[in-house]
């Protein structure tokens, strides 16, 4: 798979957000929605997706969407997925417009406003799902009926697709169900999916992500097992200690460095975002420095998982009685894996880490799936560009590899091409999603909905 190289990348501060927003109807529409998804709580454990499906279904209805065109289906009666098609001429094939109505659990207690009640202040949007997935959740419905509205006729149908369990995976995953269970629904030439995103630094529009490729997501159980005993007579042999012994040997490694065309053109372009002994770093990087690379991996998180797969420890559970010798301790390790690396890999690698034939390791669940990356069509770009130069001169757009993983891997991985574009504006040192207190700025929100609006306009004309 041939990347184009990235584009130069500047800093640039976007002018007046009036010319940037859509009517003020329109807006409001999209607000409501989106406040509708906020305070239905579609968490994995706690919550249902299938009352926001019914709510969004509800809603194009009442705006004259015929019956036969909306479908609300799923895997399970509470992990319902709603399925809308817009119908043009038919003359190309269809657009999917995809986006995740699950999101993370969020506690009360955790929170400085209560995570499902869409709180505004200070000029942000506040709640669960305010950026990962319900802004672009709510966008895909209120775009679709302003279409409608204004009679818009595409040269292909428009599918929205809002599915479950997208954070949660599992049996109820929406995206995985229609492709195995109602692909006819979904099926389209490609699809726009979460993903890509603006990046902003100080209130300063920096670039546009396209994601064209992205980790896959693998989950590891480890686990020591003995006989145990009573607590009053210990021995040496411990499940908790000999897995602590395994968690820190997990710790200290660091997987090898991958460096292929995408993550290399994107130290290149986006050095000129930094001065000094950085951007000098960032360019070595790119033509694969070892010693630039380790300082730059060291520096930020975010760098070091655009280089390298990486493994963390996420849940942790041992013993069975306050009195007793441990006979089980186990604990999840979460992995995202590079493209460049497969799972066996990753499992081949820890254990050799381990180094303990008594802890076992094991895959939870199916190897995770293996996705190609999407092509970079002239014309997705040229859209792109053309957009992101209206509503903000001097931005680049700037294809990327995602570091965690959407629902994209599953399509790619089905033929079906996906691209990650969002325009949704974030500061890059103020990511809350999956956090606490998660946020998007009012205005970067509204504009993500015009951006988008044109966006589809164009690719379906």
């Amino acid at each position: 798979m041939r990347f184009l190289t990235f584009l130069a990348v500047s800093l640039f501060l976007s002018p007046g957000f009036a010319q940037n927003l859509s009517p003020a109807a329109d807006q409001q529409l999209t607000r409501e929605i989106y406040k509708e998804l906020i305070e239905i709580n579609t968490s994995f454990s706690t919550g249902a997706t299938t009352p926001a499906a019914e709510a969004m279904a509800a809603r194009l209805r009442a705006a004259g969407f015929p019956a036969s065109d909306i479908q609300v289906v799923g895997a399970a009666p509470h992990k319902m997925n709603l399925v809308v098609r817009y119908r043009g001429t038919g003359a190309k094939r269809p657009l999917l417009l995809l986006a995740h109505l699950d999101v993370v659990e969020a506690k009360r207690s955790d929170w400085t406003f209560d995570p499902f009640v869409l709180h505004e202040q200070d000029g942000f949007f506040y709640g669960r799902g305010t950026s990962d997935d319900k802004a672009q959740a709510a966008i895909w419905i209120a775009n679709l009926i302003r279409y409608r509205r204004e009679g818009f006729r595409p040269s292909r149908d428009l599918i929205v697709a809002l599915t479950a369990d997208e954070e949660g995976g599992g049996p109820y995953n929406g995206a995985v169900w229609l492709l195995g269970h109602r692909r006819e629904l979904i099926d389209a030439e490609f699809a726009l999916n979460e993903g890509g995103g603006g990046e902003m630094h100080d209130s300063r529009r920096l670039l546009n992500l396209l994601q064209v490729a992205e980790k896959t997501y693998a989950d590891y159980r480890i686990e020591a097992r003995n006989p145990g005993g009573h607590s009053a007579m210990p021995v040496k042999e411990n499940a908790i200690y000999r897995l602590a012994a395994a968690l820190e040997r997990i710790s200290r490694y660091e997987f090898p460095i991958r460096l292929n065309e995408v993550t290399r053109a994107y130290f290149e372009a986006t050095a000129s975002l930094y001065t000094g002994a950085l951007a000098e770093d960032f360019q070595a990087v790119a033509r694969g420095g070892q010693q630039a690379i380790t300082r730059v991996a060291a520096a930020s998180p975010a760098w070091n998982a655009v280089l390298r797969t990486t493994c963390v420890a996420t849940m942790l559970d041992g013993g069975h009685a306050l009195n007793a010798l441990p006979q089980t301790a186990g604990a999840n390790i979460n992995c995202r894996v590079h493209p460049d690396d497969s799972p066996q890999f990753v499992l081949d690698t820890l254990k050799k880490v381990i180094a303990d034939d008594k802890v076992s390791v094991r895959p939870s669940g199916e190897p995770p799936a293996s996705a190609p990356a999407s092509p970079l069509r002239d014309d997705i770009l040229s859209a792109a560009k053309r957009v992101t130069s209206q509503m903000w001169p001097g931005v680049p757009v700037v294809p990327c590899l995602g570091t965690g993983a959407t629902d994209g891997r599953f399509l790619r991985a089905a033929g079906i091409p996906t691209y990650g574009m969002t325009g949704l504006f974030m500061e890059r040192d103020d990511m809350r999603a999956h956090g606490q207190n998660e946020r998007v700025g009012v205005a970067q929100f509204y504009e993500s909905a015009t951006y988008l609006y044109r966006l589809v306009r164009e690719l379906a004309q």
